[in-house]
């Protein structure tokens, strides 16, 4: 993905925490693909919204994000601190807060 992880939340590059949890909210309601059944568009939709709400939520990737961009927290590439996205997110509490 190439797209920038701000664009995609719709925040600004100063945004904190609160501000892009409720932006990823209303992204994450508005693609959901169990709201979206066969629908692939919103389906890639809610994969980037919730890769940049992955890294732009974690202090440590957003840094190296905001300083190398995409290269900062490609696991491909073996950048950034943790080495990219499979560092353990737990989406769990935001979509129990999302969908009951």
């Amino acid at each position: 993905m190439s797209r920038d992880y701000y664009e995609i939340l719709k925040v600004s590059r100063d945004a904190d925490g609160d501000a892009i949890k409720k932006a990823y909210r209303k992204l994450a309601m508005k693609y959901h693909p169990d709201r979206n059944k066969g629908d692939a568009g919103a389906a890639e939709h809610f994969k980037e919204a919730t890769e940049a709400y992955d890294v732009l939520m974690d202090r440590d990737k957003r840094a190296a994000y905001d300083q190398f961009g995409h290269a900062g927290v490609d696991s491909g590439m073996g950048g950034g601190p943790g080495g990219g996205f499979g560092g353990g997110g737990d989406f769990g509490d935001i979509f129990g807060d999302i969908f009951g």
